[in-house]
This record gives structure tokens, sequence and C-alpha cells, in this order.
């Protein structure tokens, strides 16, 4: 869990930084946004000024050269505006659709000319001289005031020492109905002496307003040129409407503010979009984590994951998809925990099964052997017999001999008990095979009771080492060989002997006796099959054989029976190579 671990550090901070990055970016990107949208408001605001203020600000100048950017001459050709950039020797260095009636060298009185009158031939001139380089500059917009040449013509037209004339104040009417504009003719303070053309609300200026109508005509919905005569001090005021434009009406301090109001906003929506995201993205795994929570309470642990689970969560390929791939150690501990749940689950049936087999059997095999005694016992406990010596040596001899057998029943019992469970323990040494069975043959051969069956042990010729827990090695090949006593008559030989191949050892036991059938060989091992009784050899209990092939399992063994009718039988053990 510890790379779950690092990898959600890992995913949760790089989601953070990449979120961080992100609204750090969207916020210098808008806020350049808003800078740029109130630097053309201003533009706007302060046409034809703001052009050339800012055509200044943005014209570089480098070893006597200038270039004017490629979105300054846009906006001149479409204001109908000209722009020159003059050196210090009156040379123009750069200009941006000029016509050919403008020259390209300027004397000390056209500049002098310029600077007094604002013109220059029919055109109007702003000019701005730009003193950061060694040598100052003159940058110079011109542009056709067609307003103000109409308002001269309407002075030169109408005026009566310096007011309109009434004889001609019907057709100045006519004119200024055609332009759909307002005269209006106010004195030295700012009152209105007389009005012609479309009405208007103001019934005086103020000292600032007129200038400010000059220097900052985008903020108003009209065009107002202004003329003053020299002789009455009387101005002339000629309102015209302008171009349907989208005028912008709120102030620098309420855009700043519209504008972080948008950032906040984004901001807020891509947080919340996040969250969702983040909501469904890890909420659905926990939804699919919690199902399983409720099935493996019912007990159902081989179903980790439902088919449309397994669908949403794996590819075809079986690959874990990328949404749930943060969760793939948690995935794959589900399914261990399943494994182990459902492997615990059933041995704990397994181990109830066993032990109801063990107390099953040994009650069952411990039944007769008790009777044997009870019956004594109650013949002894009776006294209504008397007993001669050899009787009561014979009844103790055969108390002797079910007590070893039930001894040896609940050890058997308790072996078998313990095999199945996986809870016997090898300790296991390096044993030479020949030395081994060869120990194993002469204690048959000697045992007195064998005296009627024939026991024989080929040795290979090489020297072979196993590894092998001596004691319950031996055990097997006694169940085994005892086995093929049990169930053969008298005069049997019994014939051990190795074989030794590339793919390990066998160990091979043979005899000559009644073989067996196909049923019988394939549940030779399984416990209680061929039956005992307390009439037979206490070596065998019934649980021989499956004791044996047990033993032999645990040290990596593999028994294999063949056998026929009345031709014998043949048990082999192999022992691959480790």
């Amino acid at each position: 869990m510890k790379s779950l671990r690092r990898r959600l550090i890992f995913h949760f901070s790089i989601q953070f930084i990449s979120l961080s990055i992100a609204i750090i970016i969207l916020f210098f990107a808008l806020f350049f946004l808003l800078l740029q949208h109130i630097s053309n408001q201003e533009l706007r605001r302060n046409y034809p000024a703001g052009v050339l203020e800012y055509l200044t600000t943005e014209t570089v100048i480098e070893d006597n050269k200038a270039e004017i950017d490629e979105k300054w001459e846009r906006i001149l050709k479409e204001k109908q505006m000209w722009a020159q950039v003059v050196n210090y020797q009156g040379k123009v260095i750069e200009a941006s659709n000029t016509s050919s009636s403008l020259p390209e060298q300027y004397s000390v009185g056209d500049i002098l000319q310029i600077e007094e009158n604002k013109k220059f031939r029919k055109y109007t001139v702003l000019t701005e001289i730009d003193n950061t380089y060694e040598t100052p500059y003159v940058f110079m917009v011109g542009y056709v005031d067609k307003p103000l040449d109409i308002l001269k013509n309407l002075v030169t037209t109408y005026s009566n020492e310096g007011k309109i004339s009434e004889a001609k104040k019907n057709q100045l009417e006519e004119q200024l109905k055609s332009l759909n504009g307002t005269l209006q003719i106010i004195n030295q303070n700012g009152h209105i002496i007389d009005t012609v053309g479309k009405p208007m609300k103001a019934k005086q200026y103020e000292p600032l307003e007129i200038i400010s109508k000059k220097m900052a005509p985008g903020i108003y919905s009209t065009k107002t040129s202004v003329y003053t005569d020299p002789s009455t001090n009387y101005t002339w005021l000629l309102h015209l409407p302008k171009k349907k434009d989208k005028n912008q009406t709120l102030s620098v301090m309420e855009e700043y503010l519209l504008g972080f109001g948008i950032v906040g906003a984004i901001v807020l929506l891509i947080t919340l979009t996040l969250s969702f995201w983040n909501g469904f993205r890890y909420g659905q795994p926990l939804f699919i984590f919690t199902s399983w929570l409720e099935r493996m309470e019912q007990g159902n642990y081989e179903e980790v994951l439902t088919e449309n689970e397994r669908k949403k969560i794996f590819r075809k390929n079986g690959k874990v998809r990328i949404r749930y791939r943060l969760y793939k150690e948690v995935i794959n501990a589900f399914y261990k925990m399943a494994e182990k749940l459902d492997t615990s689950e059933k041995e704990q049936a397994k181990l109830e099964k066993t032990r109801e087999e063990w107390m099953t059997g040994i009650s069952h095999d411990l039944r007769t052997p008790l009777s044997t005694i009870q019956g004594y016992g109650h013949l002894l406990e009776s006294g209504q017999y008397h007993w001669s010596q050899a009787e009561l040596e014979e009844m103790g001899q055969t108390i002797r001999e079910k007590g070893e057998y039930m001894l040896h029943l609940i050890e058997d019992f308790s072996l078998a008990f313990q095999l199945k469970n996986n809870e016997l323990h090898l300790a296991k040494e390096t044993l030479e095979v020949n030395q081994l069975l060869a120990a194993i043959t002469s204690k048959f051969i000697h045992d007195r009771t064998l005296q009627d069956y024939h026991f024989h042990f080929e040795p290979i010729m090489t020297q072979v080492e196993i590894e092998a827990d001596r004691k319950w090695f031996e055990r097997m090949m006694d169940n085994l060989i005892f086995n093929a006593i049990k169930h053969n008559p008298s005069g049997t030989t019994v014939t051990i002997h190795l074989s030794h191949s590339k793919d390990g050892l066998h160990i091979w036991i043979e005899d000559d006796g009644v073989g067996m059938d196909e049923d019988t060989m394939e549940q030779l091992f399984e416990r209680y099959y061929r039956g005992t009784n307390t009439d037979e050899r206490l070596e065998g209990v019934g649980l021989g054989m499956s004791i044996a092939k047990q033993i032999a399992t645990l040290h990596g063994a593999i028994v294999n029976v063949h056998s026929q009718v009345e031709k014998g039988t043949i048990v082999d053990i192999h022992l691959p190579k480790s």
C-alpha cells in the first residue's frame, strides 16, 4: 500500500499544481485581455490623440529606422489617418497610409507651422516628441477633419457679426437637417446664445466640458467640432452623430472590477467542475467496493466483481482502465483478500468435515475392541465362573491386544488428521536409498509373524541419496508393504527394487498375489475402503494407504498403482529430481 500512498500524494499534488498553474495562466491571460480592452476603450475615448499616444509608445526606433506595427497600419486605414516618424534632421524615416502630397523632408518652418496651427495643408496634424532616444523624434498623425471643414464653411456662409444670419437661418436649418446635426453658438461664459438643428438638452457649458469633448470624444455620443470667431469671441459648436459603435460606458475601475469578477467566476467554475469530476472519479470506485463488501458480508467471496463492474474496471486485454488505475493496488488487495477468505472458509469446512469423519471413524473402529474388553470385564466381575490360569492368561492377552489395537488406531487417526490439515512437519535429512530400503526389508524378513511371506530387496548399483524424514518415510514404506501382505494369501512374495532415470528415482513394491480390479485401484487410497477388523494385524486399520500417499505427497513423491486380478500388484513411488 506504500505505492498507493505515494501515487495518491503524487496524483493530488500534480492536480493541485496543475490547477494552480492553470488559474495563474488564466488570471494573467484575462488580465492582459482586460488591459488590452481598456487600452482599446481609452483609444476610442481619446481618439485621435489616443492613436498618437499609443503609436508613439509601441513603435521602436533602431539605427535611425522605425517600423510601425501592422496593427497600427490597419487602424490608421480604418480611421482614414496617416502617420509619419520624423528624425532630428526633419527627414521622414517611417510612414504609414500617407499620400504622395506629403513631403519626405520637413523644414524648420514646416515643423513650427504644424506645431502652432495643428494644420499642414488640408490635414489636421497632431504631434508628439519622443525624447527617450539620444536624439528626439517627432511622431505626426494627420487626418482630414471633415466636420471642422463643414463648420468653417457654415461660419463663412451663415455668420453675421459672429452670429447666425436671420435671413439664412431657414437655409441653415435645411442643411443641418440633412447632416442630422446641431449648431450652437456660445459666449465666453459658456451660455448658449443660439441653436439651430436637432435640439439638445444642454443650456450652458462648463469651463472644461468643451475641451473634454475635443480631447476625449470617445465618451460622447456626438462628434463636436469647435471654431472661435476671433472678432467676436463667439464659439461655434457643430454636433454631428457618430457612426454606430459599441460605446463603452463603464469607468476604468468598473472595468477592472468586471474583469476580476469574470476571472473569479471562471476560477469558481473550474473549481466546481474539478470537484464534481473528482467526486465522480473517486466516488464511483467506492460504490463498487461497497457492493463487494455487501457480497462479502453475505459470504459470497468468489464473486469479487460482477460482470458489469468488471467491464467498467478492466479493458478487454485485462488491464485496469485509466480512471481506476489509481486503485489498482486496492483492487488487487480485494482479490487477494477474497481469495484468502474463500480459502479460509473452505479450510474451515474441510476441518469440520475431517473432525466429523475422525469422530465417526474412531467411534466406529473403537466400538468392536471396546465391546470385547467390556465383555471380558463383565465375565470377570460377575464371579459366576472359576477361571483357570490358562484362561485368565488368554483373556489378559486378548484385552492387551485390543488395547494395543485401540492405541494404534488413535495414533493413526491423529496422524491422518494432521496430514489432511497440513499440520505434519517433516525433519528432512540426507539418506542413502539402498541402505534405507535394505533396513526396512530386513525388518519384515526377520518378523517371525510373517514367516509365511517372502521378502526380497534388489538394490541399485549406484549410490543414490534423497532428502527425506526417516521416521515418516519408513512409515510410508511399512504401510505399503503391509497392504501387500494383508490382502494376499500366505506364500506371497513381495519384492522391493529401485530404478534411477532422468526423470528421477522409482521405488517399486511388487507382489505376486491376487491383484485387484479397476474399482479397487481407483479407491485404494480412500480411508476404510477395503475395511478392517480387529482380527487383522494392528498395522492395518483402514487408514494405512491414505496415510502412505499423504506422506509421499509431503516428500514430493507420486504414487501409482498397477494391478490385474490374479496377476499381482505393483506400487510405483516416483521421486522426481528436485
